[in-house]
């Protein structure tokens, strides 16, 4: 069993990393019924506890939180970020978020007629206003230094490529976090199939790069999905090193506090956004050039050829149809009848040498060149996983992908039509 690997973990909402084992804080349920000094006593050991179990940087999201529920502005809330942080005004929104009054008269009429104490007791809500208020103030006062910083970079500095496309994509995926963040809120409630990336992509127009670095910001997630599916039991825990052992129970106790119904959502919801990508992926290698390194009559042999370039319904896209010349192997998909079909050449060439008849061959809407006797076609009973399969088979898989398809195979006659998908050559 493959082990997993130590890797940078990116997930929607990552549960904090808390300096002590304990995985909640205090609970203000049924405060209500609490006498005044009870619900002190709760409050002191809530703030010490968050105090000593947290570290700041996990407290402030709370803070950001409680201002996205009071209204503050994106724009409020980003400048907060940039002023000098302390980690009490996020210890205190936590705890109203967790249901900790935010005032209470009884409460307060008992704290100020104890001995010592002085002034009124205010809410809770005016002192993190007050403190957000100034860390606002501070944020923009840097935002504009740090405006002007970047500003004169700018000036010698220009991004990369790369760093463009990253950026690009980073802005393209917000809608898409900003639904994800539904399932950390309330997983329970959460609609997998709540969000339209096909509609949503075909208005933003991403290129094959911008998928494909799309597809990296999620794959660390689908990496714990996998190994979750794959947890090793306890005896298989002890034959492990210490190590590796500690590597499982990290990963266990990180979603612990999840269902499997809940995590299966946020994988379906995932896979679904990939699927998406892939297809992106795909149409534009359909509708690339074709290499300068191919022969040029190759461009005349397959003008004629009839196909299916993108099919939604399974989100297939085909190859460029110069790449079926030469080639050993051809897999095609029938969209209409479900047929998947692979063509195996009758001369292979195996050293590419180019050789005059060797390879398939296109003669206006057949394919030529194939052996009769070893190409075949199957009909898919299952297509949308079967084919989900088939995209992520490698060459070894591919060896014995059709003949363990369960139906019964047919001939192949060479021709293609309008609802023919040219999924993969070798």
């Amino acid at each position: 069993m493959a082990l997993p690997k130590t890797r940078k973990k990116k997930t929607v909402r990552a549960a904090p990393r808390r300096r002590g084992g304990k995985l909640e804080g205090p609970s203000f349920d049924n405060w209500e019924k609490l006498a005044p000094a009870a619900l002190h006593r709760l409050k002191h050991i809530s703030n010490r506890f968050y105090y000593e179990e947290y570290k700041p940087a996990d407290l402030y999201p709370y803070l950001w939180d409680w201002m996205k529920q009071n209204e503050y502005s994106k724009q409020d809330i980003a400048s907060a970020k940039k002023g000098k942080l302390s980690p009490i005004p996020a210890i205190y929104a936590r705890m109203l978020l967790d249901g900790c009054p935010d005032y209470d008269k009884t409460y307060a009429d008992w704290w100020e007629a104890l001995p010592g104490t002085g002034g009124k007791m205010r809410p809770t809500s005016e002192f993190l206003k007050k403190t957000i208020a100034e860390y606002i103030a501070e944020g923009s006062t840097v935002a504009e230094e740090v405006k002007e910083e970047e500003k004169q970079k700018s000036k010698k500095y220009v991004p990369t490529i790369q760093e463009r496309i990253r950026d690009q994509s980073i802005d393209m995926v917000e809608d898409i976090d900003e639904w994800l963040e539904g399932w950390v809120v309330d997983p329970s409630s959460f609609d997998p199939k709540g969000f339209d990336f096909k509609k949503h992509f075909a208005k933003l127009q991403p290129s094959q790069a911008h998928a494909r670095k799309m597809k990296t910001f999620y794959e660390t997630m689908l990496d714990d999905f996998d190994d979750l599916e794959r947890m090793p039991t306890a005896g298989q825990l002890k034959k492990m090193s210490e190590l590796d052992a500690d590597l499982w129970s990290q990963l266990k106790e990180g979603y612990a506090h999840l269902k499997k119904s809940d995590i299966k959502k946020l994988r379906t919801a995932i896979d679904e956004l990939r699927g998406t990508l892939d297809f992106i992926i795909d149409q534009a290698k359909a509708t690339r050039k074709p290499r300068k390194s191919k022969p040029k009559s190759a461009d005349k042999l397959v003008e004629k050829l009839k196909y299916c370039k993108a099919d939604s319904k399974y989100n297939l896209a085909s190859i460029n149809p110069v790449d079926i010349i030469g080639a050993s192997e051809l897999w095609v998909f029938n969209v209409k009848n479900r047929k998947i079909g692979k063509y195996i050449a009758k001369n292979i060439d195996p050293k590419g040498m180019a050789r005059v008849g060797s390879g398939l061959q296109v003669k206006g809407t057949t394919i030529i060149g194939f052996d009769e006797a070893l190409s075949m076609q199957k009909t898919l009973r299952k297509p949308a996983d079967q084919l989900k399969e088939f995209k992520g088979a490698g060459k070894v898989k591919l060896r014995k992908f059709i003949e363990e398809i369960a139906t019964t195979d047919t001939k192949l006659n060479g021709r293609c039509n309008p609802e023919t998908v040219l999924l993969k050559v070798i």
